[in-house]
């Protein structure tokens, strides 16, 4: 077996020559990782996901390559995330991060209520988002969400009255995902916390609880 760098040198050299180079481009390379390294001790999956990571800013393959194996995955906790999270400073890497590997961790008991709650207390603007971002894989049906109010709500109402416009975004997101399981969870927190939450937050959440879209057309009856 090749080491981790050379493994993840050459990966990278595929996505630098393909042709077209877009998400479902990159995604069929990353599968075809996913094969090669399915038997391999998760030990050196996270020294490849790092590599990736770190050396060629591979950030959501690298995260796809440890949520796709399954003892690698397993091995997911605070202290692990919290390496994984290293360069996370816009939206873009942020829900990438809380997407695919900390939202799952949170749903699948590897980490604790404790850590995500931490998260929503933090002074940084993105672990806000992040612990936000990662009630959508509570919620989320094609990701294995289940519905979890209870949870989301908890996090949701740490950040009610957050200005930041990547915390106001997020929360909304975070009601709306809850909105297909628990509409009447979402009503009543709409109505407890009236006082408290953005305008653009119940602007949206009322409209996808009346309508099912974020921002319905003008034209829609």
């Amino acid at each position: 077996m090749k080491q981790a760098s050379q493994i993840a040198a050459d990966f990278n050299a595929e996505i630098e020559s393909l042709q077209q180079r877009n998400t479902a481009s990159v995604r069929k390379l990353r599968r075809r990782l996913t094969a090669f390294l399915s038997y391999e001790d998760p030990s050196l999956v996270f020294r490849v996901a790092r590599e990736l990571l770190d050396k060629f800013g591979q950030r959501w393959v690298a995260y796809e390559v440890i949520a796709n194996h399954h003892e690698a995955y397993l091995q997911l906790d605070e202290a692990a995330l919290e390496r994984l999270s290293s360069g996370i400073h816009s939206w873009d890497t942020v829900d990438a991060f809380a997407r695919i590997l900390s939202g799952p961790a949170w749903r699948d008991g590897l980490i604790a209520d404790e850590t995500i709650h931490g998260w929503a207390l933090s002074e940084n603007r993105w672990w806000r988002r992040a612990a936000l971002v990662s009630t959508v894989a509570l919620n989320v049906r094609t990701h294995g969400g289940k519905g979890d109010a209870k949870r989301t709500l908890s996090v949701c109402r740490a950040l009610v009255d957050d200005r930041d416009d990547m915390v106001v975004k997020a929360l909304s997101w975070a009601l709306r995902e809850l909105v297909v399981h628990d509409p009447a969870s979402v009503v009543q927190f709409l109505a407890d916390q009236d006082n408290e939450l953005a305008a653009r937050v119940k602007r949206e959440v009322r409209n996808k609880l009346d309508t099912g879209l974020k921002t319905p057309t003008r034209f829609q009856n």
